[in-house]
């Protein structure tokens, strides 16, 4: 597991019978989730793996190595979503150019892989959020502060994802 969380000091909300961790809650959203999630990289062997395993890892080094079920809800305007990620769900962190590293953190960082879990998911799959960009991005926002993501970080993060997804067009694949 990325780091160690201990469910008991969590806060809980059942829906639908189903009992939620919250994740994040304030005046506008609340995020849950049936389970922590349970990400790690992948790790390359070039003793064992042929070259397409290995460039797959390059690309999608993230993987779930648990089941969950993930609510979240619009307060303002009464929105609930709920979808489930399954385990083995693969994806490539926070896609941040290596030059900006040093400025923000790599795309590996602990800060901002349950966000990008959560926001890759939601961009690969528009349906579970009625094809809300803003909301994904927003989500992803919220869940890099849970990981502790400074307010300027954040922000810079969030409008560049926001603006990347405006001139690619949400769907297009940019990569």
């Amino acid at each position: 597991m990325m780091c160690e969380i201990d469910k008991e000091k969590l806060k809980t909300v059942t829906i639908i019978g189903t009992v939620y961790y919250i994740w994040y809650e304030d005046s506008e959203y609340l995020i849950a989730f049936s389970d922590i999630p349970d990400v790690r990289e992948l790790q390359i062997n070039k003793f064992i793996m042929d070259k397409k395993e290995i460039e797959d890892i390059k690309k999608k080094p993230y993987k779930l190595y648990n089941d969950i079920m993930v609510y979240l809800e619009v307060k303002t305007n009464d929105n609930q979503y709920i979808f489930k990620i399954e385990k083995g769900y693969r994806y490539d962190g926070a896609s941040i150019p290596r030059l900006f590293w040093r400025l923000v953190g790599s795309k590996g960082d602990v800060r901002f892989l349950i966000g990008a879990l959560i926001h890759d998911y939601m961009c690969e799959n528009h349906g579970v959020v009625e094809y809300n960009r803003y909301f994904a991005d927003k989500i992803f926002e919220r869940c890099c502060y849970v990981g502790g993501t400074c307010a300027f970080v954040r922000w810079l993060m969030f409008h560049c994802v926001d603006n990347y997804q405006k001139f690619c067009g949400w769907g297009k694949e940019c990569r």
